[in-house]
């Protein structure tokens, strides 16, 4: 699971979100409840940019007592199919030939706003060498 820090401070009513990891991501809220719900999507959102400059994510700092928030799971494992091709030099060119896939399905098996089928991030990751582990955890 992909935990990041957030800071939160309150401004003229409002709620500012903040991320360490992410200095280019911000977001608010009219409540602080609010702006922790914007704080996923505009996480979410800093990645996908990274991804698209095809630049690497940063992993997240440790949180030190402060808020966080977490990226859905499948965006999670998204990341981690991303990460899995910078480090091995695998482009998508190369990760469709692998799975016998075309360039618009590796596109979204890479898109974090896609809802892509978990068996299909499973063979994804496995041919780059990795496997998805999943976790449940208590709340």
């Amino acid at each position: 699971m992909e935990i990041y820090p957030i800071t939160i401070e309150r401004d003229d009513g409002a709620f500012l979100v903040g991320f360490p990891d992410f200095p280019q991501a911000h977001t608010f809220g009219d409540t602080a409840a609010e702006a922790l719900e914007r704080a996923v999507d505009a996480l979410e959102t800093a990645i996908a940019a990274l991804m698209t400059d095809r630049r690497a994510i940063p992993r997240p700092s440790p949180t030190r007592g402060r808020r966080t928030v977490s990226l859905p799971p499948l965006a999670a494992a998204k990341v981690g199919l991303y990460r899995a091709m910078r480090a091995g030099g695998i482009n998508k060119a190369e990760l469709g030939r692998r799975l016998g896939l075309h360039g618009p399905q590796v596109d979204r098996l890479l898109d974090l706003r896609h809802a892509s089928r978990l068996d299909q991030l499973e063979q994804a990751l496995r041919a780059v060498g990795k496997r998805l582990v999943v976790d449940v955890r208590a709340a």
